[in-house]
């Protein structure tokens, strides 16, 4: 990674009740390691007035806006509302994917993807629909982004508070450190 790089950072963190909090701290934990961290909610959008749908459209194209400015992603890939990442987190680690960028993740769920569906071991869900079964924390789109782009994924099975998320946070930020040293 070279100096000053910005930083993505990608996740669900944004729904969170503390979420410009969250953002803050990791901002400031990326600063720490002479990056720059782009948090969605960092933008200066006016949405007042604007009906729901034409707001949706505005956070999107700003999104967009600083993934296209960014060097690389981190996000956050722990489960929300479901067994697998923040879908919109997937589409934005897609996105950076295409763009040729790195990309890199941490999940507080130290399962893997199948055993959170079916921890009985089962080869079908409840639907009846075959669950992939490859050893990965997530789905094998993902974790294949991950690892093609030179980037990783942590995980580590703990709390879901901000204290251990910041702190898986800030490994993977000494690991890019290491890895360009």
């Amino acid at each position: 990674m070279m100096p000053n790089a910005k930083i993505y950072l990608a996740g669900p963190d944004v729904f969170w009740p503390n979420a410009r909090e969250a953002g803050r701290a990791k901002v400031d934990l990326c600063k720490r390691y002479g990056c720059e961290g782009l948090f969605p909610l960092d933008t200066e959008l006016e949405l007042a007035g604007l009906p729901p749908y034409e707001s949706g459209l505005a956070i999107f194209r700003a999104n967009i806006g600083l993934m296209q400015r960014a060097d690389l992603v981190i996000a956050n890939m722990t489960p929300f509302r479901g067994p697998s990442m923040d879908v919109g987190t997937a589409f934005e680690l897609g996105y950076m994917t295409a763009r040729g960028k790195p990309v890199w993740g941490y999940t507080l769920d130290g399962r893997l993807y199948a055993d959170r569906i079916a921890a009985d071991g089962a080869d079908t869900d409840a639907d009846g629909l075959t669950i992939e079964r490859f050893d990965m924390a997530d789905n094998l789109m993902m974790v294949g982004a991950i690892e093609d782009s030179g980037g990783a994924l942590l995980t580590e099975a703990a709390e879901h508070s901000l204290d251990t998320h910041l702190s898986l946070f800030e490994k993977v930020l000494r690991l890019i450190m290491r890895r360009v040293e």
